[in-house]
């Protein structure tokens, strides 16, 4: 009976694996600012202050919050469509308006109840 226990919550673990989401797009698009003009002027005034939002949101050390890395970690997470290419491309040479799109993202994500 014990062992009987023990393989079914084995079984449990590896059939109910969490994470797992449809791939979708981000919510909003790169330079829908409007969207959360708050967040934008947050990022303009304090660029590192919103990386480091954006970090502790996702457990990450504040350091982590900005550029390609957490971005493409965050798509991984949530089977967002990308690619590792476009997270660089954006990152280099738009980081405000991507760095935005994430904190728009998790706060749609948290509003969901699926963050």
């Amino acid at each position: 009976s014990h062992r009987q226990r023990l393989f079914f919550i084995l079984i449990m673990a590896v059939t109910n694996q969490p994470g797992s989401f449809a791939p979708s797009d981000f919510q909003t698009g790169l330079c829908d600012i409007c969207d959360d003009c708050g967040t934008f002027w947050y990022g303009w005034c304090c660029f590192p202050c919103l990386g480091c939002t954006v970090a502790a949101d996702m457990g990450e050390c504040c350091l982590c919050g900005l550029g390609m890395p957490i971005r493409s970690v965050y798509r991984t997470r949530y089977n967002i469509r990308g690619s590792l290419c476009n997270d660089f491309m954006v990152s280099i040479f738009c980081p405000l308006c991507a760095t935005c799109q994430l904190k728009r993202d998790i706060d749609r994500r948290k509003e969901q109840g699926i963050f």
